[in-house]
């Protein structure tokens, strides 16, 4: 199967799942949607690996939980090698290692390489470890023969490779595999791409081992500015990475903390009124905000930013950017130029999460109170933070 023109990440993920399950291609968990599908035949693809000159001299290998690389982390532990498994959305660090008991069977060995196992068999390895990764294994949903992934969409194998930058666990010669079903293996648009998606080497399927040669560079690092402050609570480990960069006089800068005012703001503005819903004169508050920007309101307490981006897909009115204030119940949608984000207002008045119709507006129509924080150290629309999408 291949992907239309015109389709985004999440479509073509869609397109996935769908044919998975459609062809009975999925194996459990199922439905496969908004997951790492398991499939028929991944064993075999995961014994592929053995094929690979790269893990046959590897030593310390990463390995994700997503089921269907189970016969890789098998494959690991039957090899004597060091195997490391994240912490499930990375609550409570980086990744474990996992440690079969003295004299472990092949039974247990097997059961080592399961989540099961990864809970009862494992010890946290800290920021201070000197771990040294030397192949790094991950899921994914679609991947191209040049190497181009997309994962479930919520960021995390991108994320924990670039935390793996950070600490100096890998370098840009580690080799990334990752193992799919072949109908996984689809064209993806190049302009999908981004500075933060992670690039495979080898792509293995029950019937091929692909080497992509891709030269697309691998993340360099933890991009903060696509950090959210809701990601930052979330995940103890990313803090305290945040924390060692800083000292290191790096820019950690979130993608929705507020930003320094420019120095002429700082001049003529009183210290008072950085505080405030009044940091800003009325006219500056409206008209510093650009003309492609949509402002949306009354979001539900509840609601999580990818449910508004499906409502925006399927209202067709899908934006280049979205700055997410789910604290304060609203965003700020980001579109190519004006005419573009007035024809994406007249298409959501409608707009509908839950109970809630959302307020759908041009963002420099709406009153200052709506566009600056009415709590300290909330960002004005015009810095754009970005909802990556991951």
């Amino acid at each position: 199967m291949e992907p239309s023109a015109g389709v985004s990440k999440q479509d073509i993920r869609e397109q996935i799942w769908d044919y998975m399950e459609s062809q009975n291609l999925a194996d459990f968990p199922r439905p496969v949607h908004h997951r790492i599908p398991n499939f028929k035949g991944s064993y075999l693809a995961c014994q592929n690996i053995k094929d690979l000159e790269v893990f046959a001299r590897m030593q310390e290998v990463k390995v994700d939980p997503d089921k269907p690389l189970e016969g890789v982390r098998l494959l690991a532990l039957q090899s004597r090698k060091t195997l490391l498994v994240p912490t499930p959305r990375l609550r409570t660090g980086l990744f474990n290692k996992i440690t079969p008991p003295p004299g472990a069977t092949k039974d247990i060995l097997r059961k080592c390489a399961t989540s099961q196992g990864v809970r009862s068999f494992s010890t946290p390895v800290g920021l201070d470890a000197r771990v040294q990764v030397d192949l790094v294994v991950v899921g994914s949903v679609a991947v191209s023969e040049k190497g181009w992934r997309i994962g479930k969409g919520e960021g995390y194998a991108d994320l924990e490779y670039a935390m793996m930058v950070s600490m100096g666990a890998v370098s840009p010669e580690t080799p990334v595999v990752t193992i799919v079903h072949d109908c996984q293996v689809v064209d993806i648009p190049e302009a999908l791409l981004e500075d933060h998606d992670l690039t495979v080497d080898y792509i293995l399927t029950p019937t091929r081992v692909i080497a992509t040669g891709c030269e697309r560079p691998k993340p360099a690092g933890i991009i903060w500015s696509k950090i959210s402050c809701e990601m930052m609570e979330k995940i103890p480990v990313l803090r305290s990475l945040r924390s060692r960069e800083k000292q290191a006089g790096k820019d950690v800068s979130l993608q929705d903390e507020p930003r320094d005012l420019d120095a002429s703001r700082l001049q003529t503005a009183p210290l008072r009124a950085l505080r405030g819903p009044q940091a800003l004169p009325l006219a500056t508050q409206r008209e510093d905000v650009p003309a492609d920007t949509v402002y949306v309101g009354n979001l539900p307490r509840d609601a999580r930013v990818s449910e508004l981006k499906t409502a925006l897909r399927a209202h067709g009115a899908a934006p280049l950017r979205l700055s997410w204030q789910g604290p304060q119940r609203r965003a700020f949608l980001h579109y190519p130029d004006a005419a573009s984000a007035q024809q994406a207002v007249s298409c959501l008045q409608d707009l509908r999460l839950g109970a809630n119709t959302l307020r759908v507006a041009l963002a420099r129509q709406q009153r200052p109170s709506d566009l600056v924080d009415t709590h300290p150290g909330e960002p004005h629309p015009n810095h754009r933070p970005a909802v990556a999408d991951l």
